[in-house]
């Protein structure tokens, strides 16, 4: 947890980049939404949704930084970006007549007042599961630094009318509503009423939406668009047109197998991943490529990841993925602790050795899924450094 020194220090600079870009945020309709996974691709969602629907709109999330129609790669990489960068993305959304404004917020982005000095209009939670416990030091604190990010919108926003989100099926979600009760309008959405109201029948279950958790995603970007005034038969339409997000459960190619990128990172969205494609693709052989970060980060999770990827996968291949400054094979050696049925698994440190190795394994029909990176553009390297790299790219490269 920061110090009082390092709480005066990060509250001084969000106060700062909100001074110097003059408080675009009263002028923006500004959504936050928290949650340990599905935040970028219920970004990506809500603000296909509402530019469909013909509002100019800005999103920031880890992958994507757009203003209206204008659209480029999060330079940063980071899902929270620092104070500046943010109340300046802010101010250009303003500048360039944008109605609304989409962001993520992190947890680590709450301890650090990121979100201060950020009039948010609308909070939405989706869903909680342990991660980032090394920097918190518990659950519990990282569960209060989700609930005071909707405790900021409740109590310091300056926004008079104010909208909650909660997603119903989460455990902790009558916490989040009970710190917005008296500040605002609360919604609790529940996706599978949602998907049973408005897509029952409907041709809009692509790859990417026909998976739980991505149904969760759009129900979260359609409860919010309908209290803005969408209506169903756009939400529908724009649902139906978009492709989903790239490196989120993302088919690189279909034939004659099938690659998938995906940026699951945590225990619950491996599993979630997996269990969606044997869902999907029934009776055939998955093959997963997967590590797990270094630097001191949830060091809890690797032997986790080792026990679902027994529990779902036929072929596994445990390889480098942002090592920092620790050991990649020590950190692949912890992951296999959490490997058992005696599963065949291989290690294999080179990133691009180990994605070819995998498709050199696969057959027609078979299924490879690589995670932990997603659409990320670097793998994070000892001493700060970055080392250039897209998964989706060396699948790409070797199919060719």
């Amino acid at each position: 947890m920061l110090s009082k020194l390092k709480k005066l220090y990060h509250f001084s600079l969000s106060f700062l980049g909100a001074v110097i870009y003059n408080f675009p945020s009263k002028d923006l309709y500004v959504i936050g939404i928290t949650g340990t996974k599905g935040k970028s691709t219920t970004a990506e969602i809500l603000y296909f949704i509402l530019k469909s629907a013909g509002f100019k709109t800005a999103m920031l999330s880890s992958a994507n930084l757009k203003v209206g129609d204008i659209e480029e790669i999060n330079p940063t990489s980071n899902t929270m970006p620092g104070r500046f960068f943010i109340q300046k993305f802010l101010y250009q959304a303003k500048k360039s007549g944008c109605k609304f404004a989409i962001l993520e917020v992190t947890s680590q982005g709450v301890v650090q007042y990121r979100d201060r000095f950020i009039d948010f209009d609308c909070g939405i939670f989706l869903n909680i599961h342990p991660e980032h416990i090394e920097y918190h030091g518990s659950f519990e604190n990282y569960l209060n630094a989700k609930l005071k990010f909707f405790d900021n919108v409740a109590t310091k926003s300056r926004k008079k009318e104010k909208l909650f989100i909660t997603n119903i099926r989460d455990k902790e979600s009558e916490k989040f509503a009970s710190i917005a009760k008296g500040f605002g309008r609360i919604i609790k959405f529940n996706s599978l009423e949602i998907r049973e109201k408005l897509f029952s029948g409907k041709e809009v279950f692509k790859n990417w939406f026909d998976s739980d958790f991505n149904i969760e995603n759009a129900s979260a970007a359609t409860s919010i668009a309908l209290e803005l005034g969408v209506s169903k038969e756009k939400i529908i339409s724009a649902i139906s047109a978009f492709v989903g997000v790239s490196g989120r459960m993302e088919f690189v190619t279909k034939n004659p197998f099938e690659v998938i990128v995906d940026y699951a990172h945590t225990p619950d969205s491996m599993q979630a991943v997996y269990s969606s494609l044997k869902k999907m693709r029934p009776n055939r052989k998955l093959i997963c490529v997967f590590g797990s970060a270094g630097g001191g980060r949830d060091k809890w999770k690797r032997p986790e990841f080792g026990k679902i990827a027994s529990d779902y996968c036929d072929e596994i291949i445990l390889t480098n993925e942002d090592p920092y400054d620790e050991n990649p094979e020590e950190i692949l050696n912890e992951i296999s602790k959490g490997i058992y049925n005696h599963k065949k698994y291989q290690k294999i440190i080179d990133r691009g050795e180990a994605i070819k190795i995998a498709i050199s394994l696969a057959k027609s029909q078979d299924v490879v899924v690589i995670t932990g990176k997603g659409s990320e553009r670097s793998i994070r390297v000892a001493k700060g450094k970055k080392i250039s790299w897209s998964d989706k790219e060396a699948v790409q490269k070797l199919i060719r």
